[in-house]
């Protein structure tokens, strides 16, 4: 494959990451699919010389290119969701009820079972566990049929920027008046459900992958244990999401309030905040020893909270998302290329099975299992019907963020399944991509037509 193929091939995968969100909308196909298929395709062509593929070999690339690709991701996520979140208010908790539960117990669930299953078919332990750990998260970054489109505000009263001498922040609201308008809530439970849960469980994985690389690496449980429970599992955790609120909070009080007009990057309209936001929050959680994932959406989400009724949330969040999608239009063809060059050659009957019952049994159940207990009433937020429910069970995209857990964990250790896992978790992520990508449409599409015709109607 020549130079100059190459970029012919890149250029048209570009226009058609750009085109297909459009084009497909009304199809049972997701630009995920196309693109993995295409990238298959490609990879069938000769390739340059030198150009490697291998993941065991450019291991640490695509540990670096799927870290980022989250984060970006992590970030469009915070920004997007619309239903705010007060720790001091209980309805608040209540109409965030679906994602604790998700994360709480079907997220263990998961992990758990899919754990057991291949200690059971044979694999280590170790691996096992991993495997379990890096399968577990829901995708930020696949799943956008099924999320949340993004930030919406106010449209007759949307807050715009102001040159009136009364208004210091520059927000378009004079201080001694409050912003006109009702707050932005989420209307579509089941898209909120699974975008915040991706937004916090590719966080709440790193865990349990660590405790993978500590049972491999320092055996028995009895030996690292209780240091894993209070510092891997709660401390980081805790520290992660302070230090994005803390960001969160002094980059909207600068963006938004700054006495200084040069300062109010919302009143210039500069979207590259998100960008400087997302690579600052998470290189600060690093070096202090938090979660850097769980303090990017943390930032988000702080960011978010600030002025919801401006616009200026939904000029950052389209730039996050334009180059998430160029990110995800690099990894989905470089592992669909990797797909017809070896990555599935030690997949057998084992990853199979564990790929088919994950997506069609292990998920399904205990995200139902996770929903249904004591459900809130559906026509409250954070309620879910038994169609929603069953949705959102369902939807459970795996994707990138499978692939940077097993690349960091391998940088960690040397799992002795290695290639056996890079196959698994590809064939998982490839049937995930077809089975979710086909049904998301039709599925969303019909519970849509149910909520609008008041199947699932709220009082006002």
């Amino acid at each position: 494959m020549s130079i100059n193929l190459i970029y012919l091939i890149a250029g048209l995968a570009m226009l058609l990451a750009a085109v297909l969100p459009a084009v497909l909308d009304r199809y049972a196909v997701s630009a995920a699919m196309v693109l993995l298929v295409l990238g298959m395709g490609i990879g069938l062509l000769p390739l340059p010389e030198g150009m490697r593929l291998d993941p065991v070999v450019i291991r640490p690339q695509v540990e670096r290119v799927t870290e980022f690709t989250i984060l970006v991701a992590l970030m469009g996520v915070g920004l997007a969701i619309d239903r705010s979140f007060d720790w001091r208010s209980r309805s608040s908790w209540a109409s965030w009820s679906p994602t604790w539960r998700l994360l709480a117990i079907a997220m263990p669930l998961t992990i758990a079972s899919v754990a057991l299953l291949g200690w059971g078919l044979g694999v280590a332990p170790a691996a096992a566990l991993l495997l379990g750990a890096a399968l577990a998260p829901t995708d930020p970054v696949l799943a956008s049929d099924v999320q949340v489109e993004g930030p919406r505000v106010d449209g007759e009263n949307a807050v715009e920027t102001s040159d009136d001498p009364g208004d210091s922040t520059g927000d378009g609201v004079d201080d001694n008046e409050e912003a006109l308008g009702e707050p932005v809530d989420e209307k579509d439970d089941v898209r909120f459900a699974l975008t915040s849960e991706a937004g916090l469980n590719d966080g709440l994985a790193f865990p349990f992958v660590t405790a993978a690389i500590l049972l491999a690496s320092a055996g028995s449980v009895s030996s690292w244990g209780l240091h894993w429970l209070a510092w891997d599992l709660v401390g980081k955790v805790v520290i992660g999401v302070l230090v994005g609120v803390a960001v969160g909070w002094g980059l909207a009080k600068v963006a938004f309030r700054s006495p200084r007009r040069s300062l109010r990057l919302a009143e210039q309209g500069e979207p590259l905040l998100a960008l400087a936001a997302l690579v600052m929050t998470y290189g600060l959680s690093q070096l202090v020893g938090g979660y850097g994932f769980l303090s990017v959406f943390a930032c988000g989400m702080t960011l978010r909270a600030a002025e919801r009724n401006h616009r200026y949330h939904r000029t950052m969040h389209e730039v996050v998302q334009r180059l998430e999608r160029l990110l995800t239009l690099i990894i989905l063809l470089m592992l669909g290329m990797a797909m017809t060059k070896g990555v599935l050659g030690e997949l057998d009957w084992r990853g199979v099975l564990i790929a088919v019952a994950l997506v069609f049994v292990v998920r399904p159940l205990s995200g139902w299992a996770s929903l249904r207990l004591r459900a809130r009433p559906a026509d409250l937020p954070g309620g879910l019907g038994r169609r929603e429910t069953l949705a959102t069970a369902f939807f459970g995209v795996r994707g990138i963020g499978s692939l940077y857990y097993l690349a960091f964990a391998a940088g960690e250790h040397a799992f002795a399944d290695e290639r056996w896992l890079w196959s698994t978790i590809a064939f998982t992520i490839l049937l995930s991509v077809m089975v979710h990508g086909t049904l998301a449409t039709p599925v969303m599409r019909y519970l849509e037509r149910r909520r609008e015709r008041g199947g699932v109607a709220r009082p006002a």
